[in-house]
């Protein structure tokens, strides 16, 4: 018979399994919306080709990975009511108006002009559809702003009071939506959001330089040229920006949640005189110590406090209850870190590689990118279960804890949706990952396609080349 520790442990396993179904969406879409803006933006100011066939091309990848997203993120507000009622009564009246805020002005941007920007390109001036794109983008960061603002609020909570029920309630909105964490984390998931998607289209530049390459085929097509370009600029230029951001927001979570960085860290015990770094280990939580610890000494108090000497207090003056899963925390941060500053990696070498004039003939730069194409998502999971499971035991950090937060539901049940979701999530968005990838694989052709079935374009002064499919080998526009 299962307990009623079970049922917790199910429903948490199941909110992990969706968010991190669904999170991989938005972050995806977030840099692509952007990205096609500066494409379709780069095609009205130069009337260069190659762009607007790059936009063409990614447009209809962003429309399946936005459907999945918003699919996968409904389930969430489904959750928030079955396994978490407990958790929904008592923070939603600070919690329930933002997220109506999210639908009122995201939700209703996207929707409102994302058709226009799929289907209305023969049926809109240039300039109003770039306008739609420009809206659409706009639409997928201000559902960021608000989702990540509800997030923040529950690692630093500020601006509310609790009533006679012992809910949560709103006294001071300011404070709520602009939280402590609140700026650190925006800036930090939306950089991270674009270099997901400059990894993803670097892939496929490199993807296609390496197989003209194989087929020797003579110049290679313009179109990956071009994206390949673009992803490595944005390696190049935001990963080190990224890495910055990702240690300020590292010196606001020692500030308002020090036992989190005390996970991440693997500070068992407090060192009054200057903190290790510990690169690698295996943690063991219940002897209360870093196991086979590979370290350097001090190193940690530098980077958190800028002073060798600093001390740093460990979990040995947190109540064990209070605890997160330090194990995970540790490696989970680890590996997003490292993902991190193998971005900036590929980055430097597209950088060496550029200077040198062999961007477009260094296989090694090519399959590095490769490589990395799935590398962001990685990233962007590793970060949010650093951040998330690094706030446990608490659902509202320090004030409301997970296991005061669940329904009162059976085992079984929690046991019986969570296999479904399993079952149904990997069928369905199995299916609609393959298929980007399918599309993908086809390079982005001279007179590229769109959404409207490459028709052509009914604009003065702009006209593309005629929507017609050449040889596998592409070669460059004139």
């Amino acid at each position: 018979m299962l307990s009623s520790v079970d049922a917790l442990l199910l429903a948490r396993i199941q909110f992990g399994f969706t968010v991190a179904f669904h999170i991989i969406f938005p972050a995806f879409s977030i840099g692509l919306a952007s990205y096609l803006a500066v494409l379709e933006g780069l095609w009205l100011a130069t009337k260069r080709q190659v762009y607007l066939d790059l936009f063409k091309y990614w447009i209809k990848i962003f429309a399946v990975a936005f459907a999945m997203g918003v699919v996968s993120g409904l389930v969430m507000s489904y959750q928030f009511g079955t396994n978490w009622s407990v958790f929904s009564d008592k923070t939603g009246p600070v919690l329930g108006p933002l997220m109506a805020y999210e639908v009122l002005t995201a939700f209703f941007l996207e929707a409102g002009f994302l058709g226009v920007m799929l289907f209305g390109m023969n049926k809109v001036g240039p300039r109003l559809h770039f306008g739609a794109t420009l809206m659409v983008a706009l639409g997928t960061f201000v559902s960021a702003f608000w989702i990540l603002s509800v997030n923040s609020w529950m690692h630093t909570p500020q601006g509310h009071g609790m009533n006679a029920q012992g809910q949560f309630i709103p006294l001071d909105w300011w404070a709520i939506v602009f939280n402590p964490s609140f700026p650190y984390r925006l800036v930090h998931m939306v950089l991270a959001a674009y270099l997901t998607t400059a990894l993803v289209v670097g892939a496929v530049g490199a993807w296609h330089l390496l197989r003209d390459r194989l087929a020797a085929v003579g110049p290679s097509n313009e179109g990956a040229r071009v994206m390949f370009s673009m992803a490595m600029w944005m390696a190049a230029l935001v990963a080190p920006i990224q890495i910055a951001a990702g240690d300020a927001h590292g010196l606001n979570t020692l500030e308002h949640q020090p036992t989190k960085v005390m996970a991440m860290e693997g500070h068992f015990e407090s060192h009054p005189a200057g903190a290790p770094l510990i690169l690698f280990g295996l943690p063991d939580q219940e002897a209360g110590r870093v196991r086979y610890a590979l370290e350097v000494p001090k190193l940690s108090s530098l980077i958190l406090k800028h002073d060798l000497n600093a001390p740093l207090k460990g979990l040995d003056s947190v109540p064990r209850e209070n605890w997160p899963p330090v194990a995970v925390v540790f490696w989970s941060f680890r590996v997003m870190v490292g993902i991190g500053f193998l971005i900036l990696g590929l980055g430097l070498l597209s950088l060496w590689a550029r200077l040198r004039g062999r961007l477009y003939e260094w296989v090694l730069l090519h399959r590095f990118a490769l490589v990395m194409g799935p590398a962001g998502f990685v990233a962007v999971l590793a970060g949010w279960i650093t951040t998330e499971v690094g706030r446990q035991p608490f659902t509202v950090y320090g004030l409301l804890r997970t296991a005061d937060s669940a329904s009162p539901l059976s085992a079984p049940a929690v046991a019986g949706s969570l296999i479904a979701f399993v079952l149904i999530y990997f069928a369905v968005f199995s299916m609609g990952v393959l298929y980007i990838l399918a599309l993908m694989r086809k390079p982005p052709y001279r007179g590229e396609p769109g959404p409207e079935a490459g028709q052509p374009i009914r604009t003065a002064g702009i006209t593309p080349a005629p929507s017609v499919h050449p040889d596998r080998t592409l070669q460059p526009a004139e």
